[in-house]
């Protein structure tokens, strides 16, 4: 039977979760605002392009290297690094104008950002009580998803020239390091010697390692990110081809955004509460039919919003849902690199989904049209359907899902 955690082990939880939703608010922040100031000082959509790809870039290389960080250095260790590589890296871009100096910062937020992104997953992962991992990161997930969408207009509502809203958000950071400082957060939870799920005992070394005991749910984060990361961009295009304004176009995406932020927590408690496979399945019948409308968006074109708001919904609790999985397979009880591992896998997975995306998608749309894109979401989504059958079964989960 499963202890239950004390009140102290909760607050954890939340300062936790908090700290790393306030270092993405401030992203959230700044981000347009760099952009802007790019584009004021002359440079093309492209330099903008390539600057604003530098952190997910650094993103993408290192989240698979994170766990042996993680197992040399200290989890908590390269958390608090993490934190302090993109509070400096704002100060940066607060200090100097130099778009070298600039591309530098990036790196150094692309790499805090791996860090903080890796540890807060395993992290949290290691210290929810098993029978609320969806609920906990269902909360986390939707902090997450409303940072991102109201970052951005912090600036606009307030009035902030540039200059004050880089020092913000540098200050918010900050504020963020505190936090973690103070509360400790970042220290690991010891092994215990009991585990609800975990449906291996042998090690786990790496990334990698973890991606072969798990392929299934890497698929599934996959089809996560190409939905709800790699259809964003795509989406906004065959929008304004299809004759709408720059406004309508841009909105498509917007419905994306808000489709992942209301999603999260219901998926979450969904997790806690059925079978994974069931869980799974639904999610996949669900992109299956809102995929296959989409190839009457051009008749409809209401439907781009509909289709796009499923797609970022239930993409994103796709990924939120291979996290918690992930949580219950490389459980405390295999070591903090276990499940520093597996959540790396699921990231890694996801990050890719959100990368080929838009390749692949922006190229079936533009030689097969909405019928192929169509056709190629609903592959998508039916590969969803096929990975949730071959998911171990569920030794036990929290309060005994229900199978039905």
């Amino acid at each position: 039977m499963t202890a239950r955690p004390d009140a102290g082990s909760l607050n954890k939880i939340w300062w936790l979760a908090a700290a790393t939703t306030l270092v993405v608010t401030a992203f959230a922040m700044f981000g347009p605002v760099l952009a802007v100031l790019l584009a004021q000082r002359g440079f093309g959509t492209a330099a903008v392009g390539a600057f604003a790809m530098i952190p997910f870039a650094c993103v993408a290389l290192l989240i698979p290297l994170m766990p042996r960080l993680f197992a040399r250095f200290g989890m908590g260790r390269c958390y608090v690094a993490g934190m302090v590589l993109e509070s400096v890296c704002t100060l940066g871009y607060f200090f100097s104008d130099s778009f070298a100096i600039w591309c530098v910062s990036a790196v150094a937020g692309g790499v805090g950002a791996a860090a903080v992104w890796n540890a807060t997953e395993a992290l949290l992962a290691e210290h929810a009580p098993p029978d609320q991992r969806g609920r906990v990161m269902g909360l986390y997930q939707t902090g997450l998803g409303g940072a991102l969408a109201a970052g951005p207009f912090v600036p606009v509502l307030l009035g902030w020239m540039p200059s004050t809203t880089l020092l913000a958000a540098a200050l918010v950071q900050f504020a963020a390091l505190g936090i973690v400082l103070t509360t400790r957060v970042y220290v690991s939870k010891p092994a215990t010697p009991h585990s609800t799920d975990t449906f291996t005992h042998q090690p786990v070394h790496n990334t990698w390692h973890a991606m072969r005991l798990v392929p299934a749910l890497v698929c599934i984060a996959f089809v996560g990110g190409v939905f709800e990361a790699g259809l964003s961009s795509v989406s906004a295009a065959n929008g304004a081809q299809l004759g709408l304004s720059l406004a309508q176009a841009s909105s498509i995406v917007g419905a994306l955004g808000v489709g992942s932020f209301i999603c999260q927590f219901p998926a979450g408690l969904a997790a806690d509460r059925f079978a994974p496979q069931r869980v799974f399945g639904i999610a996949g019948g669900v992109l299956s039919f809102a995929s296959a409308a989409f190839a009457f968006a051009p008749q409809w074109q209401w439907l781009l919003y509909a289709t796009a708001m499923v797609w970022g919904g239930v993409g994103g609790a796709l990924y939120t849902l291979t996290m918690i999985r992930v949580s219950h397979h490389f459980s405390a009880r295999m070591g903090a690199q276990a499940v520093a591992s597996g959540t790396a896998a699921m990231i890694t997975g996801y990050t890719l989904g959100g990368a080929l995306g838009p390749l692949i998608g922006g190229a079936v749309l533009q030689w097969m049209g909405a019928g192929g894109l169509s056709a190629w979401l609903c592959l998508l989504a039916l590969c969803v359907m096929v990975a949730s059958r071959r998911l171990p079964q569920p030794v036990g989960l929290g309060k005994n899902p229900v199978q039905f």
